[in-house]
């Protein structure tokens, strides 16, 4: 087989021709490495630039972080999206600074063990920060693995994630694990790309089954697709006075933690006739006089299992509401510390601009 190539050309291209640049590239202060490893789950470098350095500007050691007000965390995460990550995030310093002292562990078992840490995570800290030898397996990895071997299993089975992760673990340097796991997700990322690779000038390509057998756009095999459902969310911007209604999600869904308006979900964005009509308002707004002032255009956001599409619907009262789905009032100056879903920042933005 054709490990040994493999990985040697992996280094010796990391070493003379890899000039991805990040800011937290080479970094060995684990607690940085943390940051920028949850910070990327789910979000491209480019946009997640800009996060990292503000959020170590903001909390640049595990104390810090752990004894911030959780509203604080929230708005700077604020746009990243997936924010169970950031509750995760928010747990995890909380036990590092009370279980381990507020030193970040040294041990894969340990940086496993800490609240939205997975086996990529925690590789990646070992290896980066204390070269620990355990190998990173992302998208990237899959793609370069699959492609160089030609793997056809889909990656996405018991038996493909057994078999990629045996490999993986078998091609990486354990005298350089940290260049190494760096090496292959730059590769993946930059050159070995999911459409339009650079095979040209890819260090592997000499050797790679996909470049010479055309199975290119064939792999990495998944076995599953995933399956995109829509939810509509038609909002109720209430204003009373100088004030505007608001509630925090709590419920185990998207976006638990964060701010929005009252809302109703139904498989269809509600117009103005559609909300007078709905029993929920008519209970909302029982014995109120209120003025309908505005209806927004769509509004839509995309998540990895979802489209969201939403509607504001600005309504002004006479009246204080009451028992309104657990909102309150919040003053203009109030919400600008507020943390809310990009769809409803998005409308607010817009709003503000008009």
């Amino acid at each position: 087989m054709h490990e040994p190539f493999f990985t040697k050309n992996l280094l010796i291209w990391n070493r003379e021709s890899n000039k991805r640049q990040m800011p937290w590239k080479g970094e060995k202060d684990p607690y940085k490495i943390w940051i920028s490893e949850i910070i990327l789950q789910q979000t491209r470098v480019e946009q997640g630039w800009e996060y990292y350095k503000r959020f170590i500007n903001e909390f640049p050691d595990i104390q810090t972080l752990a004894s911030a007000p959780e509203q604080k965390v929230f708005k700077m995460w604020e746009g990243l999206g997936y924010y169970s990550r950031c509750r995760n995030l928010i747990a995890a310093a909380k036990e590092l600074d009370t279980r381990f002292g507020g030193t970040f562990p040294d041990k894969y078992e340990d940086i496993l063990s800490l609240k939205g840490v997975g086996e990529y995570t925690a590789a990646a800290i070992g290896s980066f920060a204390f070269g620990l030898p355990y190998a990173v397996i992302d998208g990237n990895v899959l793609r370069v693995i699959s492609r160089f071997f030609g793997i056809m299993i889909p990656v996405d089975t018991t038996e493909g994630k057994k078999r990629f992760k045996d490999k993986a673990h078998l091609l990486l340097d354990k005298d350089a694990p940290g260049p190494y796991n760096q090496a292959i997700i730059d590769l993946g990322a930059t050159v070995c790309r999911p459409v339009n690779p650079l095979c040209e000038i890819c260090p592997l390509r000499e050797k790679c089954v996909a470049f010479r057998k055309n199975l290119i756009d064939q792999l990495p095999a998944k076995a599953k697709k995933i399956e995109i459902k829509s939810r509509h969310f038609t909002y109720l911007i209430i204003r009373y006075q100088q004030k505007v209604y608001f509630r925090r999600r709590t419920t185990k869904d998207i976006w638990q933690g964060l701010y929005e308006p009252p809302l109703i979900e139904s498989d269809r964005l509600l117009d103005e006739k559609d909300l007078r009509n709905h029993s929920g308002f008519k209970i909302f707004f029982k014995d109120k006089t209120f003025t309908v002032k505005a209806v927004s255009d769509t509004y839509r956001q995309k998540l990895t299992h979802r489209i969201v599409t939403a509607r504001f619907i600005e309504i002004k009262c006479s009246k204080p509401l009451n028992n309104i789905a657990g909102a309150a009032p919040v003053s203009i100056e109030e919400m600008d510390s507020l943390s809310f879903p990009k769809i409803i920042r998005d409308y607010l933005n817009q709003k503000n601009k008009s």
